[in-house]
């Protein structure tokens, strides 16, 4: 068999895992439920419900991510258009949710399905207390035989604290509920190395690793949706790397996504999937300092996965307790890995350089274990 015929019998058998899946997480995008004008088409919504309840009926599990909640409002409010400040914003999201979950149960209803809304800001994902009761939430709803509906919680969140957009929210949920795939539903059929709307623009059905992204430049997204391509390429990639196969295909073809997964781009996963400790490490949890190593501790930490002693580092920034997540920067500041840092900055701040030896016995032990360091 030919080098190429391998890698064809390979992405194949990836596109099989998405088919096959048995716990899905499906990311609908802001213009899936909308029409070209901007207002909110139910009609469309039942649509994706009729091909989300096939592969329900077909034995597979599904979380839905559903953005639209800004867009639903914009009507109900007598706005003629997204708003741009972030009072607006919460303002049309807070009437939106209602009247998106309520389409959702709706649609829903027609087959005697329950839907439950879970509502997320980046900070519920990235303090680990929090990122734990999501978790519990949604395996709840799910063994309850409920259909989660969830969503960034626009009303609330700032642009300090916001995801972004949906498309990197269903990444982290769909390591949060374990997923076997992820499936991103939007107004573009997939991935392509420029605007798809050029004549010369590629289609790419495949991304196999890094070399298949070369000279590919995604746009920025809609006036009503906060993602585009390059929110979508980034949670693809987030997503396969934690090890969970991904598909991105158009909300016009959700039936063929979810029944074959024929259609659309097909991301492959890494071969081992991340733990979920690593996973919130090197993703979800916010940064609350940083480490500065010197060449010694960097190839100690990223190369041989090595704890990280005090006698490799050189500097510390930010306050931070024990517990925290830091950054873990080379000495021109490159971010190199981050970890759960197990001593607080001004504790830390009087070992800098120092031999383990030398040090009393309480602090002795790694300033970041092996087990809690994930190199990026």
């Amino acid at each position: 068999m030919s080098a190429r015929a391998k890698s064809d019998e390979t992405m194949s058998l990836h596109r099989e895992a998405v088919r096959t899946a048995r716990s899905v997480v499906v990311k609908i995008g802001t213009t899936a439920l909308t029409t070209p004008t901007g207002e909110f088409d139910s009609g469309r919504l039942h649509h994706l419900v009729d091909a989300i309840e096939a592969r329900m009926k077909a034995g597979s599990d599904v979380v839905i991510v559903s953005s639209g909640a800004i867009a639903a409002g914009i009507e109900p409010l007598g706005l003629t258009r997204r708003p741009t400040d972030l009072a607006t914003k919460q303002a049309a999201a807070s009437v939106g949710q209602v009247a998106l979950v309520n389409s959702w149960s709706a649609a829903f209803a027609r087959y005697q399905r329950t839907v439950g809304q879970v509502l997320l800001t980046a900070h519920d994902i990235s303090m680990r207390v929090q990122h734990t009761n999501a978790q519990r939430t949604l395996d709840r709803l799910r063994a309850l035989h409920a259909i989660a509906i969830v969503n960034e919680n626009d009303t609330v969140a700032t642009n300090e604290i916001r995801f972004g957009d949906n498309d990197r929210l269903s990444a982290l949920v769909a390591h949060l509920v374990g997923a076997d795939a992820l499936i991103l539903l939007s107004d573009v059929d997939g991935l392509y190395d420029s605007d798809p709307r050029k004549v010369d623009a590629r289609f790419i059905s495949e991304v196999a690793g890094p070399d298949d992204l070369t000279g590919v430049s995604a746009g920025r997204g809609s006036h009503l949706g906060t993602g585009g391509m390059e929110s979508k390429l980034s949670a693809a990639l987030l997503a396969s790397d934690a090890g969970v196969p991904v598909l991105l295909a158009a909300a016009a073809d959700a039936a063929t996504a979810l029944d074959d997964a024929s259609v659309g781009t097909v991301f492959a996963p890494r071969a081992e999937r991340m733990s979920a400790r690593r996973f919130w490490v090197r993703y979800a949890a916010e940064s609350a300092g940083a480490l500065t190593l010197d060449d010694g501790a960097v190839d100690a930490v990223v190369r041989r996965r090595r704890s990280l002693l005090p006698a490799g580092i050189t500097a510390v920034t930010g306050r931070f307790s024990g517990g925290d997540v830091v950054e873990l920067r080379s000495h021109d500041a490159t971010m190199v890995a981050r970890g759960v840092v197990a001593y607080d900055a001004a504790e830390l701040s009087t070992m800098l350089g120092r031999s383990t030896s030398d040090l009393p016995a309480e602090m002795r032990r790694p300033v970041v274990h092996a087990d809690d360091l994930v190199a990026v």
